[in-house]
């Protein structure tokens, strides 16, 4: 069984409107699983809490910014 088999899937309050390219988050104990929201049912990434922090911290520096 998966951690996330029961989890409460979330969007962000940024995915407005219909344009689709939204992900989903959930938590579980140490570590935040994302998804494509078009797609749930292809799966999951799994990451580690601190690892996805310092994830979005670098994403709200313009890091990854194209």
């Amino acid at each position: 069984m998966s951690a996330f088999s029961n989890a409460t899937w979330r969007k962000s309050s940024y995915s407005g409107g219909d344009h689709g390219s939204c992900v989903e988050l959930a938590s579980a104990p140490g570590v935040v699983g994302v998804r494509d929201s078009k797609n749930p049912a292809a799966g999951h990434l799994q990451i580690g809490k601190r690892s996805f922090a310092a994830l979005l911290c670098e994403i709200k520096t313009g890091r990854y910014d194209l």
